[in-house]
């Protein structure tokens, strides 16, 4: 059976100024999605579900439709401000998504595979998918789960401080925590020297270059989607007044392997990560994407 692959592209795009799911970076105006369904497919997924908001639907159809026909099943999930919201909850008072733990949620129907959620902007490269689809192919445990954890100094940006899952990983190789960091930066240290740290609540604390994080790269099985959806019921009557409260993928783990009712095997890339957070990440992005087409990692076109 053939994992199924969740993209999520829903998110506003604030500190990038525009739709960055469907900017154009590649030399012949590929999106970084581009580059994940073109990576999949070699890894042997057979389907995609693109988690975005209604209004976007009509432009991902047009700008993925025609060229994914004949090679990987496409479907749509969309993520709407009371998906999933239990009715005491009342109507739903906020402007963005409930984040990427409720994103996950919204595939539920769509989804019967074990399967992999990645960002829509972020460049993973071939060996992550690999490595998620041999897992999901060949692991029964309906309780074990999966993140590629790229290394925190390959995973920052020039422009700007970076949001990352920080984790903890026991000695065989399951995660024992992760924790959403929403401001993680390099900083001066003396002479030419620099430090990467997070800041939290006006402190800093340092961070070891090769603390892995995630980058939201997950393997799940479908058994995930009941506890998911409990989860998120308690997380929204818990945040009714907090609405910019979101709900992420690293908290459904962590609950998961508090209560004992899933654990996560790590797998580690020293891959150097890039995606865009900023407009001024784009033509590094880009330069990037160039240099592994005339490297041969991918072919001149991809589709």
């Amino acid at each position: 059976m053939q994992p199924t692959l969740l993209i999520l592209a829903a998110g506003m795009g604030s500190r990038y100024g525009g739709v960055k799911q469907l900017d154009q970076f590649g030399p012949n105006g590929e999106t970084i999605i581009d580059y994940s369904l073109f990576d999949a497919i070699r890894a042997g997924f057979g389907k995609v579900v693109f988690i975005i908001r209604e209004e976007l639907r009509e432009d991902f159809e047009e700008v993925f439709g025609s060229k994914l026909a004949g090679k990987i099943e496409v479907d749509y999930a969309i993520q709407a401000l009371d998906s999933y919201v239990p009715a005491e909850v009342g109507e739903v008072r906020r402007t963005k998504p409930w984040g990427t733990g409720h994103a996950m949620l919204c595939a539920k129907d769509h989804t019967h595979t074990p399967f992999a959620v990645i960002n829509a902007d972020d460049f993973y490269g071939l060996e992550a998918f690999q490595l998620i689809s041999d897992f999901l192919t060949t692991n029964t445990d309906d309780q074990l789960h999966a993140m590629v954890g790229y290394e925190v100094r390959n995973t920052l940006s020039e422009n700007g401080s970076v949001s990352r899952g920080v984790c903890e990983v026991a000695e065989n190789g399951n995660l024992l925590s992760v924790i959403e960091r929403t401001k993680i930066y390099e900083q001066a240290n003396g002479g030419n020297e620099k430090k990467i740290v997070f800041e939290e609540a006006d402190s800093l604390t340092p961070l070891s270059p090769d603390t892995p994080v995630s980058m939201n790269f997950w393997g799940f099985k479908p058994s995930v989607f009941p506890l998911v959806e409990h989860q998120f019921e308690s997380y929204a009557i818990a945040n009714i007044n907090s609405p910019k409260a979101e709900f992420y993928i690293p908290t459904v783990m962590t609950t998961l392997i508090q209560t004992d009712t899933g654990h996560c095997k790590v797998f580690r890339s020293h891959s150097e990560w890039f995606g865009v957070t900023y407009p001024d990440d784009k033509p590094v992005v880009q330069t990037a994407l160039k240099q592994l087409h005339d490297n041969g990692a991918y072919p001149e076109k991809l589709w």
